[in-house]
């Protein structure tokens, strides 16, 4: 089967986290990928240079592009007027200060996808400074809701604003944009900014707020840790159970499986007072047992309790990633099941000769050459 996005070429400007994400995804379902990383001495050697900080590399191919040299500048451009897809994953104004503007560009190519990715909005009063997952976070309003209750806001990571907001969020825009060029032949801008991305993403709960679910203080309420039934319990080997009991039915055979008044609880769990103690309730009994304990006791029970797998054992016990989509007539690319574990990098002009060959017929010496570490635009060139 072909993947669904084979034959999509992209051009991504290095970066780290939520562009690289969204390429990966990009990637995994078949398109081509060229990263420009800035030049090296040893790229395009027998010695290439250590790979870069970003781990977000799997089927993608690099060369080393000096933007800032001429030769380097009109090589990317030659890039550019043929390929589908741009990632841009600087602040505002970088391209524009390197020529590169977005009128120029889809003047060349009038196929083109830019798609431009930053944190804060381009305009307002955060647009000109720097920040990082949880600054967006914390701007978006989602931080404020997330963490226990008297204690500061906590944010998870960078997984939201970084990849769910930013990365995902990016990689969903271009598929959008090139399901509007199938019909008008025509690309575009497609802007991303992280902010908007995870305010999106918190839109139920914004909304929550204004009902029942979510309508107390941060840690107080069914989602966020203040339900006893919906919240992760400490064990006697010091692992961990994940419960999320929060409809009576499953509720039940959580207190049957923890061997507890069952008709008792269920009266009480119906009033925010007694939370407290319920809560101390379901900490003293997990304490009883390991977690292998208490995996037997709810195997295959709907009980909504889990055990909490860290990546250590997972990857021990071989356990096999994933692609998030299964398309039943166009699947991803195999490699993505095979590395799953994998942390391999992508060193500056690995592979990238390779992929201008195969998508354009370019050889060095004769359409580009390599100088001081980058590619540039041969002057033999007919590009």
């Amino acid at each position: 089967m072909r993947p669904p996005l084979e034959g999509i070429r992209v051009v991504e400007l290095a970066g780290l986290a939520p562009a690289p994400f969204a390429s990966l995804f990009l990637a995994d379902y078949g398109a081509s990928f060229i990263r420009i990383d800035r030049p090296h001495p040893k790229a395009f050697t027998q010695t290439p240079p250590t790979s870069t900080a970003d781990l977000l590399t799997r089927q993608k191919t690099s060369i080393a592009v000096d933007l800032k040299s001429s030769g380097g500048l009109a090589l990317l451009q030659s890039i550019l007027a043929d390929v589908d897809v741009l990632l841009d994953p600087f602040r505002p104004g970088v391209l524009e200060s390197l020529s590169l503007s977005t009128d120029v560009l889809l003047a060349r190519n009038p196929r083109l996808i830019i798609a431009r990715l930053t944190g804060f909005r381009g305009q307002g009063p955060y647009a000109n400074m720097a920040g990082h997952d949880i600054n967006y976070l914390a701007v978006s309003g989602v931080l404020s809701q997330l963490g226990r209750s008297e204690e500061p806001p906590y944010a998870p990571a960078n997984l939201l604003a970084d990849f769910a907001g930013g990365g995902l969020m990016c990689a969903c825009g271009i598929l959008l944009a090139l399901l509007e060029r199938a019909k008008t032949g025509k690309g575009q801008v497609v802007e991303n900014n992280m902010v908007d991305g995870v305010s999106y993403l918190g839109t139920m709960l914004r909304h929550a707020r204004k009902t029942p679910l979510w309508d107390q203080p941060r840690g107080q309420n069914f989602l966020d840790g203040g339900c006893p039934w919906y919240d992760v319990y400490k064990c006697k080997d010091g692992r961990y159970m994940a419960v999320g009991a929060l409809e009576p039915q499953f509720f039940r055979p959580l207190i049957e499986g923890l061997d507890l008044p069952v008709e008792d609880l269920l009266k009480r769990r119906e009033d925010r007072a007694a939370w407290p103690a319920i809560r101390d309730l379901l900490k003293r009994r997990f304490r009883e047992k390991t977690r292998s304990e208490w995996e037997s006791v709810f195997d295959g029970k709907d009980a909504c309790c889990t055990p909490v797998l860290d990546q250590q054992e997972l990857e021990e016990a071989k356990h096999q990633q994933q692609l998030p989509i299964h398309l039943e007539s166009s699947s991803g690319l195999n490699a993505a099941l095979e590395e799953g574990w994998a942390c391999q990098g992508l060193p500056p002009g690995t592979g990238g000769i390779t992929t201008l060959n195969e998508w354009f017929g370019w050889r060095d010496g004769r359409d580009f050459e390599i100088v001081k570490g980058g590619l540039v635009k041969s002057n033999r060139s007919k590009l």
